[in-house]
């Protein structure tokens, strides 16, 4: 999704003809920007400026599950468990997390992805404006070129051409700034000699690798060590938790949230490595509708 609609888009959006649109515009009701004589439309300020629009009366939302959904990440995952949160897991990417944040099928989503100038907040408010969600976040990791046990020779993106490479799903934020990476080096998946399966989770690849299953794959350096994989980074992500913050104050969440600043949390990010908790509880956003 682009940061901006056009008439068109924001007239598909509120189910209305274009003309009225640009009436909207003219009059300064919808939130618009004119840029080279173009109309263009925030869509973070659109949805904001809808949620204010609603009328009638205020109908209690139903419970959210109990669910931490998003990237798989093995830091986190582990302290889930070891929290005794209670809290349940349905890792299949950035993406799916933030669309089942959305649609309330989820309370909470680990989110890592790549913004021009930062990560997850200008995407989170393109989707879900000024929703009542709080992005926090948990640390900055290390990610880039998993290697199988004994493989040489791959140092970047460029040298992947013709090697044996197992890929994540497309829902994966990781997928997604692959196969940005592969483009920029003027490569494609074609170019690849990828495994017929993709691996849903972090670990799953470094598992597969391990196995000698493929040659490479782009992945966390933190599970290099605990795999015997070489490792050759390329990024550096910030990995946060978006809540909705109705979740955020239940004994289930802050029983996370405590135990993510504890000194057992800090001591197992160290023996993972590749984790740098220095921003660690930091808010990047804190949606004030709601």
């Amino acid at each position: 999704m682009t940061e901006y609609l056009t008439t068109k888009e924001l007239a598909d959006l509120l189910r209305i003809g274009e003309r009225k649109a640009y009436d909207l515009a003219s009059s300064g009701e919808v939130p618009c920007v004119r840029a080279m004589g173009k109309l263009l439309f925030p869509r973070a300020e659109v949805i904001a400026w809808l949620n204010a629009s609603r009328s009638g009366p205020q109908v209690s939302e139903p419970p959210l599950p109990p669910i931490v959904a998003g990237s798989h990440d093995p830091l986190l995952d582990w302290a889930l468990r070891e929290s005794g949160s209670g809290l349940a897991t349905y890792y299949d990417g950035s993406f799916d997390g933030l669309n089942r944040l959305t649609d309330r099928r989820a309370q909470a989503a680990a989110l890592h992805i790549h913004e021009d100038g930062g990560f997850n907040t200008q995407t989170l408010r393109t989707t879900l404006g000024e929703a009542p969600v709080v992005l926090f976040e948990i640390a900055l990791r290390k990610r880039g070129l998993l290697l199988a046990p004994g493989v040489t020779g791959l140092k970047g993106f460029a040298d992947l051409k013709g090697r044996k490479v197992i890929l994540r799903q497309n829902s994966a934020a990781s997928q997604r700034l692959f196969d940005a990476q592969l483009e920029a080096h003027g490569l494609t998946r074609d170019d690849l000699d990828t495994l017929p399966t993709c691996a849903r989770t972090e670990e799953e690849l470094a598992i597969a690798l391990h196995d000698s299953k493929a040659e490479a794959g782009f992945g966390l350096g933190a599970l290099a060590g605990l795999y015997n994989l070489g490792f050759a980074p390329t990024h550096s992500e910030r990995l946060d938790l978006a809540i909705w913050r109705r979740a955020y104050f239940d004994d289930p969440m802050l029983k996370l949230l405590s135990f993510l600043q504890s000194e057992r949390f800090t001591t197992r990010a160290a023996e993972f490595g590749g984790y740098d908790l220095s921003g660690l509880g930091t808010i990047h956003h804190n949606g004030s509708s709601g």
